[in-house]
């Protein structure tokens, strides 16, 4: 497995990533053995029909703070995959970001408007990869309502390209690994791995393991369809109860806290995945910009982050190993 990695900082502001806290949160994660790190960060359209993308002083974080964060990872050893990602500030999910394509009432030219202003989002942070040496750049998250329109993504990533040298990915949400009909112009078939292998809230490791095999078998098809590595660019499961059967779920603050059902997803998923040669690695969802570090805070923490939880030493005893 290529790459033992973790996502850093979805949550960051300006100024969150070089903070002596988001530091001490860099070092925490460096810790794990990570070798890569996905440095996932977000820029918002003000609606899913919108075709301008603004920069907002103030909230999204600042070129100082991404390259801050890549020269900690870089003197570390870890390898950095850079990973802007747009959002909808109306707050519908970013896959639906879409414009009617039956070809009547112009509604290519919203298209070709869109991409022409995502083209130029994503161009401006291919530079900045290129520029502090990052080893990937992931193109786009979970953009499924874009997907079909391939001519225009294939323009993007010819334009990108031209501008970057390193590795190339893009990230699919699951169940759309054979949808994307341009994976082949991309060096690695990225997925958002939220596969729901649990059931009940009682599920354990070698239970989910069975459901993970046939996850496997349908990854390893997609490998063969691409003839590309495939990677998880994103995969977790919360800290409390049931969420392994939806491990997508961010919503349901009610449920009890439970690091037993987070740490036997990671250990189910790695002990299916790891020996796979087609298999690139997993970027897990998601370490804070700046995290807790004391065990009650842990136990009373129920999201993604695994700091001083089970799932930690799971996490740190694989990637030792592998």
């Amino acid at each position: 497995m290529e790459i033992k990695g973790f996502t850093y900082g979805y949550d960051g502001r300006e100024g969150d990533y070089r903070s002596e806290a988001g530091k001490l949160s860099q070092e925490r994660l460096f810790e794990t053995g990570v070798n890569w790190i996905c440095l996932c960060f977000t820029v918002e359209q003000d609606n899913i029909f919108s075709r301008t993308i603004p920069f907002r002083f103030g909230e999204n974080v600042t070129d100082r703070d991404l390259m801050a964060v890549i020269e900690n990872a870089h003197e570390h050893g870890v390898k950095v995959c850079l990973k802007p990602t747009l959002n909808s500030r109306d707050g519908i999910w970013r896959a639906r970001i879409a414009f009617p394509d039956n070809g009547q009432l112009g509604e290519d030219r919203y298209w070709d408007e869109w991409f022409e202003a995502y083209g130029a989002f994503m161009l401006y942070y291919a530079r900045l990869a290129e520029e502090t040496g990052c080893e990937m750049l992931c193109v786009g998250c979970e953009m499924c309502g874009t997907e079909n329109r391939e001519r225009q993504w294939r323009e993007l990533i010819a334009g990108i390209r031209k501008a970057y040298g390193g590795k190339l990915s893009y990230n699919t949400n699951h169940g759309h690994e054979f949808d994307v009909r341009w994976y082949d112009a991309v060096d690695y078939v990225g997925t958002s791995a939220y596969f729901p292998v649990g059931s009940g809230g009682c599920s354990t490791a070698d239970g989910m393991a069975e459901r993970w095999k046939d996850v496997c078998r349908q990854m390893k098809e997609v490998h063969e369809r691409w003839g590309k590595p495939v990677l998880f660019m994103e995969i977790g499961c919360r800290s409390a109860q049931g969420c392994s059967a939806m491990p997508w779920d961010f919503e349901h603050k009610e449920l009890p806290h439970d690091e037993e059902e987070q740490a036997a997803f990671y250990e189910s998923c790695l002990r299916v995945f790891s020996e796979e040669e087609w298999f690139a690695g997993c970027f897990w969802w998601d370490w804070s910009s700046t995290i807790y570090d004391t065990p009650e805070d842990a136990a009373a923490e129920n999201g993604f982050n695994i700091h001083l939880k089970k799932a930690e030493q799971v996490l740190k005893e694989w990637y030792a190993k592998l």
